[in-house]
């Protein structure tokens, strides 16, 4: 007879459910400003102790500290925070549309502007970014794209630029370096890593940033694109961003739970970094220092962005069911605008008063793009692309067969 007890498998659970409040003890903080930055040229192997650490700028009271505080202009944080605040107003107002059936499905991005618009000013025109449908601030913090487009898309209407053909959120904008989002999880990172490839191919000198969130970690794309970035040192940033909830379930099913999605970087022979995605100087900083690596041939990067998700993971969820109601108040990194705000005021470059002006302006804009949308017609009054348009822009001509199916369909 054996001795040994049976075997038994672990099935990971979340600190936290409806009802009891999260212990936020498993994300193992570290303070702001005592995580160090090594030289952009480190070697991969010797980053082990800054993808288990977390990479900070802002302390409790605001102030940028440590050797990862960006020496910028205060101009690039002030647009950094309008930015953080213009893509919390649209998701707002696009989640009111969406209630009000002008819009089919959205996606918020809810305590997590920090990182795409931070991260998008840290890029050079020409980069191209493979985002997920959680990354709306790489393109709303730029002053070339349209919000009214934006929104026509999501309202799949007449000037819909995609002509109705995706899900609203999945934007694309080659212009813009916005790869198109696809539905299937975790395909954006093989993507970046493959066209960074291209480019180092070409003589290029454009890098790619790819965008995964923690679930989707477990697909075998990522693990693909980690081999291919390494053994080719691909020019390319990888990010994952960490915001505790895939869905409904918890980020430890995805392995988060006794290691960091960072430390997988350093096992697959990449430079990895974990940073707090609240913080916009820590974002930024660390872009850059990844955004170096890569213009330098020193290989790619992987980011966790640790971060929270505090909204529901889209419309068509209710976080209520599987967390606590104030999660998101208690979680301990805070919230991104309040902590921007808070440094901006003690350095004397915001104020309390242009807070609230800019809020309203942000406001009114917001507004304003979304009755222009609506001139073009919204899902409420069912002012869509034709039919016909499924035809069109497939094959330079149209062969026999597509033609009948037009015929039969009568458009």
């Amino acid at each position: 007879m054996s001795q040994n007890e049976p075997l038994r498998l672990h099935v990971p659970e979340p600190t936290g459910r409806p009802g009891h409040e999260t212990d936020f003890s498993y994300l193992h903080l570290s303070r702001a400003g005592e995580v160090r930055r090594p030289p952009v040229d480190t070697a991969p192997a010797d980053t082990g102790d800054l993808a288990r650490s977390l990479v900070r700028v802002l302390d409790d009271s605001g102030q940028a500290v440590g050797p990862w505080a960006p020496q910028v202009d205060t101009e690039l944080l002030r647009r950094g925070l309008r930015a953080i605040m213009k893509t919390r107003v649209f998701d707002a107002r696009m989640l009111i549309a969406q209630r009000q059936k002008k819009i089919s499905f959205y996606m918020q991005c809810l305590g997590e502007e920090a990182i795409a618009t931070a991260h998008a000013m840290a890029l050079a025109p020409g980069d191209m970014c493979f985002p997920t449908y959680r990354q709306q601030g790489l393109l709303l913090s730029r002053d070339d794209i349209s919000m009214v487009e934006l929104i026509c898309q999501l309202m799949s209407n007449e000037h819909d630029p995609l002509k109705g053909r995706q899900l609203p959120v999945m934007y694309s904008y080659k212009r813009a370096g916005f790869f198109s989002i696809s539905g299937n999880l975790a395909t954006q990172f093989i993507q970046a890593v493959g066209w960074g490839m291209a480019s180092a191919i070409k003589g290029d000198t454009k890098i790619a940033s790819g965008w995964i969130g923690d679930g989707a970690t477990a697909e075998a794309d990522f693990h693909t694109a980690l081999t291919f970035a390494h053994v080719y040192r691909a020019p390319v940033i990888l990010n994952v961003v960490n915001n505790q909830w895939a869905i409904s379930t918890f980020q430890a099913i995805a392995g988060g739970e006794g290691t960091t999605f960072a430390g997988r970087g350093v096992g697959c022979g990449i430079a990895s970094l974990r940073v707090d995605g609240n913080d916009f100087l820590a974002v930024y900083a660390a872009s850059m220092w990844a955004a170096e690596r890569a213009r330098s041939n020193l290989g790619p990067t992987l980011i966790e962005w640790v971060t929270y998700r505090a909204g529901p993971h889209s419309t068509s969820d209710d976080p209520s069911k599987y967390r606590p109601a104030d999660d998101a108040a208690r979680f301990p990194l805070g919230d991104p605008i309040a902590r921007l705000t808070q440094h901006l005021i003690g350095i004397k470059a915001w104020s309390p008063q242009e807070h609230e002006q800019v809020q309203k302006e942000l406001e009114a804009e917001v507004s304003a793009a979304q009755k222009e949308a609506e001139r073009y017609g919204s899902l409420a009054d069912g002012r869509m692309p034709s039919a016909a348009t499924m035809f069109e822009d497939v094959y330079k001509d149209m062969p026999q067969h597509l033609r009948q199916q037009r015929q039969q369909l009568g458009v």
